[in-house]
C-alpha cells in the first residue's frame, strides 16, 4: 500500500475524532507488515490527562488485534504544515513500532513528510534496550 492511501485513510478517520474541548481533530492509521490497517482518532476527556491521541489509538488498536510488526504510521490534521506527533506519541511509536517505522506526517492539503521514528525522538529508549534492564529489576 502506498503512503498516499494511508494519508487518505487517516483523513477519513479524523472525522470520527471526539474533540469537544480543543476542536482539533486528528486522524491516524498504521499498517502492519501483513498489510492489515488499523485506524485511530484523538479522543478527548474533560479530565485532559485521560485523553488519547490518534497515533496511540491506532497503535493500540494494532496491538490489541495481535499485530505487533508494524511498517508505517500516518497522522493527519487540519494544520498549515504537516502535523508532527507529540512527545508522548513519539515515545509510543518508538516502543511499539521500532526505530525504523516510517512516520508519515500530513495535513488536509495533501502535503506530507516521512521520517523514521528514531529521527523524531533522539535518545529514545524502550524495554527492548538491554541497557535499561537495571530499571526493571
Amino acid at each position: 500500500m502506498e503512503y498516499d492511501s494511508l494519508i487518505k485513510i487517516a483523513k477519513e478517520v479524523r472525522n470520527m475524532a471526539y474533540a469537544p474541548y480543543s476542536n482539533f481533530k486528528v486522524g491516524a492509521c498504521c499498517i502492519a507488515e501483513n498489510g492489515n490497517i488499523y485506524k485511530g482518532c484523538n479522543i478527548e476527556n474533560a479530565s485532559y490527562g485521560l485523553s488519547n491521541c490518534a497515533e496511540r489509538t491506532a497503535l493500540f488498536n494494532a496491538y490489541s488485534n495481535g499485530d505487533t510488526k508494524l511498517k508505517a504510521l500516518a497522522v493527519v490534521a487540519d494544520t498549515e504544515k504537516p502535523i508532527s506527533p507529540c512527545g508522548a506519541c513519539r515515545q509510543v511509536i518508538y516502543e511499539l513500532g521500532g526505530e525504523d517505522i516510517d512516520v508519515i506526517m500530513g495535513n488536509l492539503k495533501g502535503e506530507y513528510i516521512i521520517k523514521k521514528s528514531k529521527d523524531l525522538l533522539p535518545g529514545a529508549f524502550s524495554s527492548k534496550d538491554l541497557s535499561m534492564k537495571r530499571w526493571y529489576v
